[in-house]
């Protein structure tokens, strides 16, 4: 969407270990990246490590930067750029305004999100959206999509929501969240605690009896391959409960969003042990207490990975149906669909790609044309 744009974004990979900073422009990175390590106790140190991080970046850049544009963990005021109290982050507690301290020092626009939203702005921009609607086109349907639910499986359960193009940020910047849905398997419990990276290990220790806490999930993954010793039943089990509670979230989410699904993020890498139960929540069915019974969803949902799915989502399935009174037909799309697909950008590159045209979106919008934001 915006190849040809010259505009120049300084962005920003932050985790609580390492800071990745760097640039992009008509949606490519134009510096190599630059590595500072993270300062998450001393609020000082942190605030002059952004800086020098940016700093070394912009005197790469061939012209001015136009905006800074990053995710930051939550929870934050986004639209003020303020980070709130961050586990990970303890300097951050009781509120820190990243978004104006970082817009006085380089007198440029700063756009914070959280990863969810970003990651799903990518894919809705750049990655699995205009893939969907031109498979969809070369297959000769007449079916468009303009709603995505991005997904994120990783160390937590990340998510965000693109509305015909916009980003659903909400009115407190919660938009998209679903990390804390209702836990289908545990009462009481966020779902994240059973779809994330703790999940996979906790369930796999339960019930194999092994606690090692050193495993990661792809040890675990290797042991359901075979590729390493270990219960391969109890690894098997662990990542079809993790498809089993991520497609009841989804399944609600998607209820309200109506569009198509886009995962990422490591643990994809696991898809098939996971994607069967995923799937299956998508295409249960729910009842009433007068004995009805209907589909979980509305939609029908396809596997794009799966080359049979795929082709039977992209066939046409409008059907023509006379207007009454007259000898004329019209269109009848009575086919309800909806399209899972695994990233091909990669978790990071749609995150960057979704930094980067928030940014310039904003730029194109009221809140560019208006100036800084925090004067």
């Amino acid at each position: 969407m915006y190849e040809t744009d010259p505009r120049i974004v300084l962005t920003l990979d932050a985790g609580g270990t390492n800071l990745v900073f760097s640039a992009m422009a008509s949606d490519r990175e134009i510096v190599a990246p630059v590595h500072f390590p993270s300062c998450p106790d001393d609020l000082d140190r942190m605030l002059a490590t952004l800086v020098e991080g940016f700093e070394t970046v912009q005197r790469q850049l061939p012209a001015s930067p136009d905006a800074i544009s990053f995710a930051f963990p939550g929870p934050a005021d986004y639209a003020n750029g303020i980070i709130g109290d961050l586990p990970n982050f303890p300097s951050f507690r009781g509120g820190v305004a990243l978004g104006p301290y970082l817009e006085r020092r380089f007198g440029i626009p700063v756009f914070i999100n959280n990863d969810g939203n970003l990651f799903a702005y990518g894919e809705a921009i750049s990655g699995a959206l205009p893939e969907v609607n031109a498979l969809l086109e070369a297959g000769g349907s007449t079916k468009r999509y303009r709603n995505l639910l991005g997904v994120t499986l990783g160390t937590g359960f990340g998510a965000g929501a693109v509305i015909d193009g916009k980003l659903l940020t909400g009115d407190n910047g919660c938009g998209g969240d679903v990390w804390v849905f209702r836990n289908k398997r545990h009462d009481g419990m966020i779902c994240e605690e059973s779809v994330s990276i703790r999940a996979i290990r906790r369930t796999y220790a339960e019930l194999s009896g092994d606690r090692d806490g050193r495993l990661t999930p792809k040890d675990i993954f290797d042991i359901a391959e075979g590729l390493r010793p270990g219960d391969a039943d109890a690894a098997r089990e662990s990542f079809r409960r993790f498809g089993e509670v991520a497609g009841d979230v989804i399944s609600q989410a998607l209820t309200i969003i109506d569009g198509i699904v886009v995962l990422g993020g490591g643990l994809t890498g696991a898809r098939k042990y996971f994607m069967p139960a995923l799937l299956q929540e998508m295409r249960g069915s729910i009842g009433t207490f007068a004995g009805e019974s209907f589909p979980r969803l509305q939609m029908r949902a396809y596997d794009l990975d799966s080359p049979d799915e795929a082709a039977a989502f992209v066939r046409e399935k409008t059907i023509q149906v006379p207007i009454p009174g007259t000898s004329e037909r019209t269109g009848y799309d009575h086919a309800r669909q909806t399209a899972v697909v695994c990233s091909k950008l990669g978790a990071s590159r749609a995150i960057a790609l979704g930094a980067y045209a928030y940014a310039i979106a904003q730029l194109d919008g009221p809140r560019g044309t208006a100036g800084l934001r925090h004067r």
